[in-house]
C-alpha cells in the first residue's frame, strides 16, 4: 500500500530523532574568539556585535575562566591597541596588549583550554593591511613574513598554544614553523587560516579591533567564486607544516568546508564571523527568527558540512544548548 517508505517513522519523538540523529554538536568543538583592548577599565560593548565586547586584562580573565568551565573547546584572542604604525610595532612587543592578555590567561588557565593568538599585524598597523607595505603601497609578502616570525615566537613565549596566521600571505606557514622550532617553541601549534575569502561579512569585526583599514584585502585574500583555489592553499598549508587548518567565513563557505573536510589529513576549523553574528542578533531582537533555535541550526550546519572545530561568538552561550 502506497506510502511503501515511511521515513517519518524516525522522526516521531525527540528521543527517536536524538537517536537517529547524523550529526551531534559538542561543546569541546566551540572556540571563543575574545577581543582584549589595551588601558581598558571595563568592558566596551561593540555596537554591531550585540552581546559581544572589547574586555579590560581583568574582564578578560574573568570571562575567559567562565567560558572554560562552561566547556568551550578553546579561546582564540585578538588586541586592540592603542597606537598603530606602519609595522605593527605592538604585535612584537612583550608588553603589548595581546602578548600581556596571553599570558595573563596562561597563568590562569595553564593547559585547562586551548589559549589561541591571531598572529596576524592588522589590529596593529595604521594603515589596517595584514601585512608591511611596499614603495607603492602594496602588501609586501615577504618582508611581511619576517615580521610573522617575529609575532609568532612573541606570542609562543606568551604562553599561546596555537597561533592562527590569518594574514593569507604566500608561505607563512612555513616560515612562522620554522622560527617557532628554531626559537624552541617546537610543542606550538599552527592553526592556519588557509582559505579565508575576502568577504563583506567581516563588517563589524572591524569595529571590534577598531581597525585602521582603507581600501580592501583582495591582493591577498581568496576571491569568493574560487573553491579550487581554496584547496590548493590547504595543501600547501598541510606541506608547510600546519598542524589545524580552517575556512573563513563558514556561513558562505559550507561547499568550501565540506570540500576541505574531505581532502585534509589535518582537522578543520571553520570560523563563524562577526557579520553572520550580527544578521542572526538583528533578526532575533526584531523578533523574526526563534535566537536559540537559529544559533544551534547555524553551528549544526557548519559541523554538518564537516568542520571539526567552530570559531564562534556563540561558543560561550551555547554550550549551555547542548545536550
Amino acid at each position: 500500500m502506497f506510502p511503501e517508505h515511511r521515513p517519518r517513522r524516525l522522526r516521531g519523538t525527540a528521543a527517536i530523532r536524538r537517536l537517529v540523529s547524523e550529526t551531534t554538536l559538542r561543546p569541546r568543538q566551540l572556540i571563543l574568539p575574545m577581543f582584549v583592548a589595551e588601558g581598558a577599565d571595563a568592558p566596551k560593548p561593540i555596537a554591531s556585535m550585540p552581546g559581544v565586547v572589547q574586555h579590560s586584562r581583568d574582564s578578560l580573565r574573568k570571562a575567559a575562566v567562565e567560558a572554560v568551565r562552561a566547556g568551550v573547546g578553546g579561546l582564540m584572542l585578538f588586541g586592540v591597541p592603542r597606537t598603530h604604525d606602519a609595522v605593527g610595532s605592538g604585535a612584537t612587543d612583550p608588553d603589548g596588549v595581546l602578548n600581556v592578555a596571553l599570558r595573563d590567561l596562561r597563568a590562569e588557565l595553564g593547559d585547562d583550554t586551548v589559549l589561541m593568538a591571531d598572529t596576524c599585524l592588522d589590529e596593529f598597523t595604521d594603515h589596517g593591511h595584514c601585512g608591511v607595505l611596499d614603495s607603492r603601497g602594496g602588501v609586501d609578502n615577504d618582508a611581511t613574513l619576517q615580521r610573522y616570525a617575529e609575532m609568532a615566537v612573541a606570542q609562543a613565549e606568551a604562553g599561546a598554544h596555537l597561533l592562527g596566521p590569518s594574514g593569507m600571505m604566500d608561505g607563512q606557514v612555513g616560515v612562522i614553523r620554522k622560527a617557532l622550532d628554531g626559537a624552541g617553541y617546537a610543542e606550538t601549534g599552527i592553526l592556519a587560516y588557509s582559505a579565508k575569502y575576502a568577504s563583506a561579512f567581516y563588517g563589524p569585526f572591524r569595529e571590534a579591533v577598531d581597525s585602521q583599514l582603507n581600501g580592501d584585502r583582495k591582493t591577498y585574500q581568496q576571491d569568493p567564486g574560487n573553491a579550487r583555489e581554496a584547496l590548493r592553499e590547504i595543501e600547501l598549508d598541510v606541506a608547510e607544516g600546519a598542524d589545524i587548518v580552517m575556512v573563513k567565513p563558514a556561513l558562505s563557505y559550507l561547499d568550501v568546508v565540506s570540500a576541505a573536510a574531505q581532502a585534509s589529513p589535518v582537522p578543520v576549523a571553520a570560523y563563524n564571523i562577526s557579520g553572520e553574528y550580527a544578521m542572526v542578533e538583528a533578526a532575533a531582537a526584531n523578533g523574526w527568527v526563534d535566537r536559540e533555535r537559529t544559533v544551534l541550526e547555524v553551528l549544526t550546519s557548519i559541523s554538518r558540512a564537516g568542520a571539526d572545530l567552530i570559531l564562534t561568538y556563540w561558543a560561550a552561550e551555547a554550550t549551555a544548548w547542548l545536550d
